[in-house]
């Protein structure tokens, strides 16, 4: 079930090593590009308490999340 939310997610890729923890934790959200490094395929993809476990267990810290609606920061 998707979060009511809606978020906007940059994954930063200068500092990004595409060690895919962000997809094990939201699936739906996180998927690798061509250069095995994560991309945001689907915002909305999982609840919200889900894509902030994904930024939180990024070993790089690479993920930020924001209210795409307010600008509010979400993580960090």
């Amino acid at each position: 079930m998707a979060q009511e939310r809606k978020l906007k997610i940059t994954v930063d890729h200068d500092v990004c090593v595409g060690n895919a923890m962000c997809e094990s934790f939201a699936t739906h959200t996180f998927a690798l590009n061509e250069e095995r490094q994560s991309e945001a395929v689907n915002p909305q993809g999982d609840p919200l308490a889900q894509v902030l476990e994904a930024a939180d267990n990024c070993p790089v810290s690479a993920i930020t999340v924001e209210d795409a609606e307010t600008g509010e920061k979400l993580f960090p």
